[in-house]
């Protein structure tokens, strides 16, 4: 009997050309059924408003489990990543070759620091 394949969940990515690019080369890279991809390319002349629609399109579509951003960009839409509190797609901020990771910028770290005592670790 043939079983069938249930389709898997995307990884989309909004960041810089070298962000994008390398995560394109590791195979990422899709189009939906309307021929939008899961990628933003954000360069020096794309708008906050551009990247803000797409980070809201990449959250309403049910074929993303995991929007990649990197940390500068999200900070320009700090406060729609802020009103993200949906576990899936989860967010995850990410340096660029341009900006270190910041730690104390991460709000979803911050978030999920918040949800756990240290000492229950011991």
């Amino acid at each position: 009997m043939a079983r069938m394949m249930k389709a898997g969940k995307l990884i989309s990515v909004i960041g810089d050309e070298d962000t994008c690019t390398g995560f394109l080369l590791g195979g990422i890279g899709e189009m939906n059924k309307e021929r939008k991809p899961n990628f933003l390319v954000v360069e020096k002349d794309t708008s906050v408003s551009e990247i803000e629609e797409t980070f809201k399109s990449f959250v309403q579509r049910t074929d993303i489990a995991v929007i990649l951003i990197n940390q500068n960009i999200a900070e320009l839409i700090r406060h729609v990543i802020d009103a993200h509190t949906n576990p899936i797609p989860a967010v995850l901020e990410i340096p660029s070759k341009d900006h270190p990771y910041d730690a104390s910028k991460d709000s979803i770290l911050r978030r999920a620091k918040g949800m756990f005592n240290p000492d229950d670790f011991r």
